[in-house]
């Protein structure tokens, strides 16, 4: 009897929580990947940009410093690497499909929104990482006609080989 192959959603989402392992950030690790088609046209993780100090590397025990906000002072989020990846390489990101382990902040929904990606899943709450009450990021995206789904990782995905 033939199994259930993956979605295409598992398969990326599966590659996200993979990506977010190779993430320096000591507090938080994320990964994103970004589909178009059924085809990855780009990912990333949170982490300094290149060049600069990976933290778990320089501040092992703290992580970097942290801006007026309480934010991390160095990282880019993993959804920001991979859109920074794709616009450096030329690829146009209208209609893709993003694909991340932590629901997108403020800031990043406004950079997904302005390059036209037009679905978002997520697995964790940034706002529950924050301790903060809504997901703005969320909100954001969903007032101005991006679909966000929450994926539930213990049913939507499966992390185990075969």
């Amino acid at each position: 009897m033939k199994k259930n192959p993956p979605t295409f959603n598992q398969i990326y989402m599966n590659l996200a929580a993979n990506l977010a392992l190779r993430s320096h950030c000591v507090k938080q690790q994320v990964g994103a990947v970004l589909a178009k088609d059924t085809r990855i046209v780009s990912l990333g993780y949170n982490g300094p940009p290149a060049g600069t100090h990976n933290c778990d590397e320089e501040w092992p025990e703290t992580g970097c410093a942290r801006d007026r906000k309480g934010s991390c002072y160095l990282a880019l989020h993993a959804e920001a690497n991979a859109i920074l990846y794709a616009a450096k390489n030329k690829v146009d990101l209208e209609g893709c499909t993003l694909y991340v382990t932590l629901s997108p902040c403020l800031a990043c929904a406004r950079i997904i929104y302005s390059v036209g990606i037009k679905h978002v899943y997520f697995l964790n709450s940034y706002a529950a990482y924050k301790g903060i009450e809504v997901d703005e990021g969320v909100e954001f995206l969903r007032k101005f006609g991006v679909c966000v789904e929450h994926m539930e990782s213990s049913t939507d995905i499966s992390l185990q080989s075969h």
